[in-house]
């Protein structure tokens, strides 16, 4: 379990893997195995014999426990939601440089943990680095009916509501459109 040699988005990994689950809480291992090979972890780790069908559902199961963590918008809940994470999955930082990777931070629980206790310990950390660095929750669930995409928001400005422009247009023209309805209701 590991960053890729060119650098890491680990915020992307965390993002695609908990709106994929989200979205198909029955992922098969192979797009599960696809989808943590394009974020850069090695093929080696995701053989069938080190990433078993025990080890997808323990990703699926936590991937679905962190879009818990992706969809509140309550800064102390999260918080207090990421620091349970800590306390369960974490151990103290350590660097690491294995298959062929670069130097990176690991504060799982080693070879032990599994995968679902690397990446609820991986991301909980990358969604902390991302509240101190922002100083808000950088993070969240689209707000537009109907959506509820996963996003990270990690631009200047105020926190983001939505995953993309065209969702964020969308509920403006929405709620346009109900105010105009509205304003004709009270006329007649």
């Amino acid at each position: 379990m590991a960053d890729s040699a060119q650098g890491f988005a680990a915020g992307s990994r965390l993002i695609e893997l908990a709106e994929a689950v989200r979205t198909d809480p029955d992922l098969p291992r192979a797009e599960l195995v696809a989808l943590l090979a394009r974020h850069g972890e090695h093929p080696a780790a995701l053989t069938e014999r080190a990433f078993t069908e025990q080890g997808a559902a323990e990703l699926r199961a936590a991937a679905g426990r962190m879009g818990a963590v992706l969809a509140e918008t309550d800064e102390d809940r999260a918080v207090e939601a990421l620091n349970e994470l800590f306390a369960q999955y974490a151990a103290p930082p350590r660097l690491t440089r294995h298959d062929g990777h670069r130097w990176h931070l690991h504060v799982d629980r080693g070879e032990g943990a599994g995968w679902g206790g690397w990446f609820l310990a991986s991301g909980a950390l990358e969604l902390s680095r991302l509240l101190t660095e922002c100083g808000r929750i950088a993070w969240g669930a689209c707000a537009a009916e109907g959506c509820g995409r996963f996003f990270l928001g990690t631009g200047p400005g105020s926190a983001r509501r939505y995953c993309t422009p065209s969702c964020a247009t969308r509920a403006r023209v929405a709620a346009h459109r109900r105010r105009k309805r509205a304003q004709a209701a009270e006329r007649t």
